[in-house]
């Protein structure tokens, strides 16, 4: 028996879902904001130019992900970092370079995001969270995230602006939505694969509010700070949660 659970962990692709994931998982959505801020707006290469870029290394990491025969903690998160930065550039051109605008790019995401569901669901007979061992599964997985990390960014910013509730207000109703999505796992018999998910759809438009938060100017509500240096102590911040996962077992939560 201890045999094959060590097999089966060490097929594994993804990491079990602690509330150390989740940390983790919120600094990785605020270094989205404010490392594809900074290549969009700091180096003036616009948003089209930052998403091919972005693109580009989410393409070369996540083949190298998938390739892997196991999980390894750097390379996954560094998914999970490339991900955000397309997911945050990409937004910002539907919503500003094409002129969508917050709410119809949302909408589209979120149709997007439950179409790539479906489509994972028929295909595999089950939506996943962290069971994840071949590569049909993990393929659906990367792009459920890809699309999700670019929704939120877009909730992020129509909550922010459009809403009018500020980058702290913004991030306080996303907070408390994520709250609710951990009580609704708690107490009640909800999937917890689809909990999973709606958690990781909320805590990348908490990432984006708390990103311009740190970066944005005083008269827009945040706190100037230069975003290459943000980005820097947010990289920082994972390497040590991501070295803390990697040598502590906690009880996994979904």
């Amino acid at each position: 028996m201890q045999a094959d659970k060590a097999l089966i962990e060490l097929a594994r692709k993804a990491p079990q879902i602690t509330l150390l994931f989740w940390i983790v998982k919120i600094a990785a959505t605020t270094l989205g904001e404010t490392a594809g801020d900074a290549m969009s707006m700091t180096l003036d290469l616009g948003y089209a130019v930052s998403t091919a870029i972005f693109l580009g290394v989410f393409a070369a990491l996540v083949a190298a992900q998938i390739a892997a025969r196991r999980y390894h903690p750097a390379l996954y998160w560094a998914v999970v970092i490339a991900t955000t930065t397309v997911g945050t550039t990409t937004s910002d051109f539907l919503d500003r370079s094409l002129g969508l605008g917050y709410v119809l790019s949302s909408i589209l995401l979120f149709g997007l995001v439950l179409v790539v569901l479906a489509i994972w669901r028929a295909s595999t007979g089950a939506i996943r969270a962290n069971d994840i061992y071949d590569r049909k599964n993990e393929a659906f997985y990367w792009l459920t995230i890809l699309v999700s990390n670019t929704l939120g960014t877009a909730l992020g910013d129509f909550a922010a602006d459009d809403a009018g509730l500020g980058f702290s207000g913004g991030a306080l109703v996303f907070a408390g939505l994520i709250a609710l999505v951990a009580a609704a796992w708690r107490w009640t018999r909800a999937p917890h694969a689809l909990l999973f998910w709606a958690a990781y759809v909320l805590t990348r438009p908490l990432g984006a509010t708390l990103g311009d938060m740190l970066t944005k100017p005083y008269d827009h509500g945040g706190f100037a700070l230069e975003r290459f240096g943000a980005s820097a102590v947010l990289l920082a911040i994972m390497a040590i949660g991501v070295l803390v996962m990697s040598r502590k077992v906690e009880p996994a939560i979904a």
